[in-house]
């Protein structure tokens, strides 16, 4: 193990416009010895990591949430670095410098017409990470002096980690930071194991946990109850065979997505399977999975230099979706009862969330975070520390308040406004049926969202999960329904549950909402944008369903074309089935992408880039894709 770099990732640059700043980072050491340097012309200002803004998970591991107010004018522009106390030279590595610059440089706006976003960003994906792309963007941008090029917010709309589908190799190096950084161990309930420690040691922990997740018996369907016998695992990811369990296997992930530090602090490159077999850590017939997932990380921390330099640059904002947690999270009441009834499944749903909490959502409202989480935060890894272990009975009460919280939500105060969605922990659950799927928002949300909306003349929407979405796909979702196997290909849509469908379509024909709509959705591995005009109203009012996935990753092929082509016949203008199945009151014309391509969904690892106009409407819709490449979407004046 190599000695331990002071900044182990980050800084992250969070909720920031001209009166406030916010940084996330984590640190191996006492954030005592570090100072945040705000740079103003020549002017220097020096400022402390406050006490309540320190979470000290472990003798080697501080998580710093820092926000202030910014009383002092600083014309748009900002410089800050993170720097030793004692000597008040920088405490950063010299990849976070863009050229020849010691300081990092960023614009302050309340604008959000230039916006950079996606999901969906899978570490052991064969394609090709997208955000170092942004990077190359915005070294251009500082290295010519076009600031007014430069995004506004970088927006993250969910899977910024895969929980339910870890590589092999990426389990084991977890571990090694988890002993690194001597993170705390936690005793479980109602469990095959009875704590972390005898879950590390297990014999070949790789490739192998899918055996001590917790099961369910499923007495919703008639034909299993008659046929199958067999208990149904609560985890339902078909690669769920390394997912992560423990608060800290949640916490070192979030490190090693997020930096480079702890890859080679870990020595990484160093790791051999034979060796791996030889101590009995996993099967020989895992040995080529393991090589190729062993590959596809070599060139994942490649990458990671200018994936932590584009988040220490932009404003970055982030909303959960279901790989952040586990697969099919909340996707019925059936899987809700069996999850939170049993106790170790509960935890690690729990662990998910609160890694989420300290690693995502902290920074999206830090004001309100700080009001509702610091003194459980504070209690909970106190006591941690004398015994490296944290106390059963407050790890069960914070997950118990957090399963519980409703304000996961949040919206940016900017021009237009931001509106982010929270389509994962307030369904709108079905109550004919256990196994049917839940709608994304239920009714009190739905009312909430509406009235963010009342009164604007555009807005930006963030729904992890499109609103409007490929027609043959949610017939396919919609038939594994009436089968009774939603959880098979994910039936999660809007449209898939009748109250929240109508809700939604009634948002947008108020009258008091806005004129320009713009969506912005993950989720489904693939890229496609639609226009979207009420049927039969005359008005001016516009909604753009912009949908980019994965950062890194792709729907499978040819699978996809397969979907794309069978929808383009069957749900054409003048098709009768399509006929039977109009969104009664939307016409939806779908963008053709250039350069010109047969297909209307575009299946290649990339990043959305949206521009809008005053009236907020978009005037550039593209992809940069992972390999460089860039796919636009020029608008479209027919039905299709």
């Amino acid at each position: 193990m190599k000695t331990l770099n002071p900044v182990l990732a980050g800084p992250i640059l969070r909720r920031t416009n001209p009166r406030e700043l916010t940084l996330w980072m984590a640190t191996s050491q006492c954030p005592s010895r570090l100072q945040l340097a705000l740079k103003n012309g020549t002017e220097i200002t020096y400022c402390d990591f406050a006490n309540e803004q320190v979470y000290q998970v472990s003798n080697k591991l501080w998580i710093i949430q820092y926000h202030t107010q910014l009383t002092i004018n600083f014309a748009h522009k900002l410089s800050y670095n993170i720097v030793w106390r004692e000597t008040q030279t920088s405490a950063l590595d010299k990849s976070l410098y863009y050229a020849d610059a010691a300081w990092i440089d960023l614009c302050l706006s309340d604008k959000s017409d230039s916006i950079i976003h996606g999901s969906c960003r899978n570490p052991h994906h064969s394609s090709d990470d997208s955000l170092i792309q942004v990077d190359r963007l915005i070294e251009q941008c500082i290295t010519s002096r076009l600031d007014a090029d430069r995004p506004d917010l970088l927006l993250m709309t969910g899977d910024q980690i895969y929980a339910d589908h870890v590589a092999g190799p990426m389990l084991m190096a977890i571990q090694r930071v988890i002993k690194l950084l001597e993170l705390p161990n936690e005793s479980f309930t109602g469990a095959p194991i009875s704590d972390a420690t005898e879950l590390y040691s297990l014999s070949r922990p790789l490739y192998s946990r899918d055996h001590i997740l917790p099961t369910y018996t499923d007495n919703t369907r008639y034909l299993k109850r008659l046929f199958d016998k067999t208990d149904t695992p609560i985890f339902s990811s078909r690669e769920c065979e390394n997912h992560l369990i423990t608060l800290s296997e949640f916490l070192a992930m979030y490190l090693l997505n997020w930096s480079p530090e702890l890859w080679d602090a870990i020595q990484f490159g160093s790791l051999d399977a034979k060796e791996i077999i030889d101590h009995q850590l996993m099967a020989a017939k895992d040995l080529q999975l393991w090589n190729q997932e062993k590959s596809e990380l070599d060139a994942f921390v490649v990458g990671l230099p200018s994936v932590r330099r584009v988040m220490a640059h932009i404003p970055t904002y982030m909303i959960f979706d279901d790989h952040d947690v586990t697969d099919d999270w909340n996707l019925t009441v059936g899987w809700e009862k069996a999850a939170y009834e049993n106790p170790f499944s509960k935890r690690i749903i729990g662990n998910a969330l609160l890694s989420y909490l300290m690693c995502q959502a902290w920074g999206n409202t830090p004001e309100q975070m700080t009001e509702d989480w610091h003194d459980q935060l504070k209690e909970l890894f106190a006591s941690s520390l004398d015994n490296h272990a944290i106390l059963l009975t407050r790890h069960d009460e914070i997950i118990k308040q957090l399963l519980r919280y409703e304000k996961w939500h949040y919206s940016i105060d900017s021009t237009p406004k931001v509106v982010v969605l929270d389509t994962r922990t307030r369904r709108w659950r079905s109550e004919s049926n256990l196994n049917k799927p839940s709608g994304l928002m239920d009714w009190e949300a739905m009312v909430e969202f509406q009235q963010e909306l009342i009164g604007l003349e555009s807005v930006v929407v963030v729904s992890p999960a499109p609103m409007f979405g490929v027609k043959f796909i949610e017939t396919l979702q919609s038939i594994a329904t009436k089968l009774g196997n939603p959880l098979i290909i994910d039936a999660e849509n809007w449209m898939a549950h009748p109250g929240s469908a109508n809700t939604l379509l009634s948002i947008f024909t108020h009258t008091k909402t806005p004129k320009n709509f713009v969506i912005l959705s993950g989720d489904v591995h693939y890229s496609f944008v639609y226009d979207v005009k009420l049927r039969y109203k005359q008005t001016d009012s516009h909604i753009y369903q912009i949908t980019c996935s994965g950062i890194k990753n792709q729907f499978p092929e040819p699978l996809l074309t397969v979907c794309d082509t069978l929808d383009k016949w069957l749900y054409s203008p003048r098709s009768p089935l399509n006929l039977l199945t109009k969104r009664k009151r939307l016409k939806i014309f779908k963008r053709k992408p250039a350069p010109s391509h047969h297909n209307r969904l575009v299946n290649n690892s990339g990043i959305g880039i949206v521009k809008l106009d005053k009236e907020g409407k978009p005037v550039e819709i593209s992809v940069l894709h992972g390999d460089g490449t860039q796919t636009t979407f020029p608008e479209t004046n027919s039905e299709s």
